[in-house]
């Protein structure tokens, strides 16, 4: 009995043969995914679209529109969301039968914070890979600087020789 540590390559290796002399010679690849898809029984789509609060049965606490200001909407439920808690700290004291409208009152208040939050998640994305670039091209910048710097030692350390060796 014969045995492989490795086992054989896939059949479709035969289609890339001839790949080093043509290089077109080798089938296109698939073209991407749009729409729906299954993976692992799940159910997934291409389009990333955030759901609004009302297709997810919740109550919106800010203005809706395309021209919200996150800024002032996020401080207002932050402050929103403290006086809650205070409020339901007061309650636990005085009247614990009456905590659950409160901590309902709090989830609202979470999942319109978590809602502006995960609205704002494009524009970080866009502006996390703009540093990432910027910051490749500074050290691209300073890798160039510290070879034209090395080049002119390099001259510098062969003309002191060539003077000494003519000397």
């Amino acid at each position: 009995m014969a045995t492989a540590t490795y086992p054989p390559p896939p059949p479709y290796y035969r289609l890339y043969k001839d790949y080093l002399q043509n290089s077109s010679s080798a089938p296109e690849p698939p073209p991407p995914i749009e729409g729906t898809y299954i993976c692992f029984g799940g159910n997934y789509t291409t389009d990333d679209v955030l759901p609004s609060l009302e297709e997810q049965g919740v109550r919106q606490l800010y203005p809706k529109g395309p021209n919200v200001d996150f800024k002032k909407e996020l401080r207002s439920l932050n402050r929103e969301l403290q006086l809650h808690i205070l409020e339901l700290a007061d309650v636990l004291v005085e009247r614990p039968s009456q905590y659950a409208r409160r901590v309902e009152d709090i989830s609202l208040i979470f999942k319109n914070l978590h809602h502006l939050l995960n609205s704002l998640r494009p524009h970080q994305a866009t502006a996390t890979l703009i540093h990432i670039l910027e910051l490749q091209i500074q050290r691209r910048k300073q890798a160039v600087e510290d070879i034209k710097r090395r080049r002119e030692e390099a001259q510098r350390l062969l003309k002191e020789s060539l003077g000494t060796l003519d000397g």
